[in-house]
């Protein structure tokens, strides 16, 4: 018996991304988006593609995701964000998964990320597989952990095996405002739970070693060097991300804010 699904996503002023976006899911059953305040064309974009809209006040980005799975009405779910497209492939694999009884009741999609302009596949960035398919009511996305909050499954999973293509960073200044404003969210975390590098031997490894030591791991035994350029850009850059991150949670338990 065929599966109806929903596709569930949140926004916030994403006129440049959603076309792409939503075109890729245009066959789904429902599409559901929770907008926390565009004052772009995103709404009006999103209502054209048929999608059923709703605003909420963005509380963090588990919790507005779980507006948006509480909004959905079909058998399976499908946890798109606004930068992310389906691939022919991977719309094709979903069809024929759901035109049956699926083995499991979530499934991993891998996803091939666009940054600098250039499709990473090493360094650890691909297949960089997310869990986003499930059956409706079986996951919910953790609330209160920053801008990397996941679907929390139990059980077993499957794996799907086309392409999911995140058009994440176009170029470096995106890049860099998004890793700061990231950094800036997990450092007030960080020091929430008291994770702010008290001893000198604990600073130095989360602000300088840990640091070297990611981008070591990911750029030369991971082959993150075959992505040319734009992948050495994109470890150094990564690596500074994680430095921000500790650094900006001493400041801020050292009432430096």
């Amino acid at each position: 018996m065929h599966k109806t699904l929903s596709v569930a996503m949140i926004a916030m002023n994403e006129e440049a991304n959603l076309p792409r976006t939503l075109e890729s899911v245009r066959w789904a059953d429902e599409i559901i988006l929770v907008d926390s305040g565009s004052r772009d064309r995103t709404i009006e974009i999103a209502q054209s593609f048929g999608a059923r809209t709703s605003y909420h006040d963005f509380e963090g980005h588990g919790e507005q995701k779980n507006v948006a799975l509480d909004l959905c009405t079909s058998d399976w779910i499908l946890l798109l964000d606004a930068d992310e497209v389906l691939s022919p492939a991977l719309q094709q694999e979903m069809r024929d998964l759901l035109s049956r009884e699926p083995r499991f009741d979530a499934y991993w999609i891998p996803r091939l990320n666009l940054i600098f302009g250039r499709w990473m596949r090493h360094g650890g960035f691909y297949p960089d597989r997310k869990l986003r398919l499930f059956k409706r009511g079986a996951a919910r996305l953790s609330e209160g952990v920053g801008p990397h909050s996941t679907p929390q499954f139990t059980g077993p999973t499957g794996r799907l095996h086309h392409n999911m293509l995140h058009y994440a960073y176009p170029n470096l200044v995106v890049y860099l405002e998004h890793m700061n404003r990231y950094s800036s969210e997990i450092a007030q975390l960080l020091a929430r739970d008291g994770r702010t590098s008290k001893f000198l031997f604990l600073f130095l490894w989360n602000a300088v070693a840990n640091p070297a030591a990611t981008f070591l791991y990911n750029y030369v035994f991971r082959l993150g060097f075959l992505d040319g350029r734009e992948g050495l850009l994109l470890h150094l850059n990564h690596s500074v991300y994680i430095h921000w991150k500790f650094i900006k949670a001493w400041w801020i338990a050292h009432g430096k804010e």
